[in-house]
């Protein structure tokens, strides 16, 4: 219904939006300080006449765009920061501080938002309900998702659903992909000390040995993923840090241990961490030890839901056409803080291909290579105003 008027918008400021992210690109900033891109969105969402507000949840900025007939809310996501990597690309937008690079396409998730503000302001006079453009903070380490929904985004006026979106290296550029149901894991972690009997390496009899105990310990937890779990149902258990002893010819008296868990279920996420204390205790206690585990949940899966999918699968086809719009086959054990939002309301999480071997834009999420077609930034920003209208109007 809107399709054309939306492209049209989405070509004319196709420059625009290549601009701003270079401009971001250029000026990461880690989580709860994007104070630079913040006032650059505030300003941005100020010139469209959106309301805005600042500071929330430490540094992050929300637009409300409020429609000319009452209605639902919908909320659109954008996260700002960046990864603590010292980018290596040979580009005129490098970044210009050491040791920070959006690795992980943050600067174009907050570009293509704005890009959507800019062509819904032009549908206000039509737009039944409103449109919440949320600009978080801390998505990579500190749960900035969380933080701004505890300081009310999601009420005056209430939402009623909401879509992120991520850019995706291995989904060709042009094209976006979505996933029904469980889309990415729980990206929780967990720290584990066993404490021994430390003593001298030539008389282990007279020790208690902690390292042979997390030895142990080590190759059991694997058999939760391969013994104690339906197959068809995805989880990872990985132990990242094995720390102990301090010399050759010393047992020491304790080894520490720590790792994350995946898993795609709440379920699954809830059963886990008690059959890995099952296996600790028994293992640690029959060999004389102790020790001391504590897990600690990260962000929980993305779930998306169906009728919210369905939106961004007609709003992308209406857009880019049916064969730009693909069914993800797997999800991904990777973690996302949209999750805490899909934990309110229904909500869904898709992704923008960036893959264009033409253009050498092939690296992985988190490479300091990273760089992303810029083509895709005007489309990203029509599926999702697409998306809104679409979700309001229906």
């Amino acid at each position: 219904m809107f399709k054309e008027k939306i492209l049209k918008k989405a070509e004319e400021i196709k420059e625009e939006l290549i601009s701003i992210r270079r401009d971001i690109h250029a000026h990461p900033e880690i989580g709860l300080q994007e104070k630079r891109t913040s006032a650059l969105v505030a300003e941005k969402l100020k010139k469209l006449g959106i309301e805005v507000k600042t500071n929330v949840g430490i540094t992050g900025v929300v637009g409300l765009l409020k429609g000319k007939y009452p209605g639902k809310t919908i909320l659109l996501r954008a996260d700002m920061d960046c990864l603590e990597m010292t980018e290596l690309n040979n580009i005129e937008y490098k970044s210009k501080y050491p040791g920070l690079m959006h690795a992980c396409g943050h600067d174009a998730h907050t570009t293509w938002l704005l890009g959507a503000a800019m062509i819904l302001s032009e549908f206000k006079d039509e737009l039944h309900g409103n449109v919440k453009f949320l600009f978080q903070p801390a998505e990579e380490s500190q749960g900035g998702a969380n933080r701004m929904i505890n300081e009310g985004v999601l009420e005056n006026p209430k939402v009623n659903a909401a879509i992120g979106a991520h850019v995706w290296p291995i989904v060709e550029s042009g094209k976006i992909g979505i996933k029904y149901g469980s889309m990415m894991a729980a990206p929780d972690k967990f720290t584990l000390t066993i404490y021994g009997k430390g003593g001298h390496g030539a008389e282990p009899h007279n020790c208690i040995d902690p390292i042979s105990i997390g030895c142990q310990v080590y190759m059991s937890l694997q058999t939760i993923v391969s013994r104690k779990i339906n197959p068809i149902k995805p989880a990872v258990i990985s132990i990242t840090m094995f720390n102990a002893g301090s010399a050759h010819n010393v047992i020491p008296d304790r080894v520490e241990m720590v790792g994350t868990v995946r898993t795609l279920t709440n379920e699954l996420r809830e059963k886990i961490p008690k059959m890995m204390e099952s296996i600790i205790k028994g293992i640690t206690e029959a060999n004389g030890g102790s020790y001391e585990f504590e897990y600690i949940p990260y962000y929980p899966p993305v779930i998306n839901n169906d009728e919210i999918t369905d939106v961004v699968k007609h709003a992308g086809e209406e857009i880019l056409g049916k064969d730009n719009v693909v069914e993800l086959k797997n999800p991904t054990m990777g973690g996302e803080d949209f999750s805490y939002f899909q934990q309110k309301v229904p909500g869904t999480f898709f992704v923008v291909g960036t893959y264009n071997e033409d253009k050498k834009i092939t690296k992985p999420l988190h490479s300091p290579y990273f760089n992303i077609d810029e083509d895709i930034l005007s489309k990203a920003s029509a599926v999702l105003a697409e998306c809104a209208l679409l979700y309001l109007n229906k």
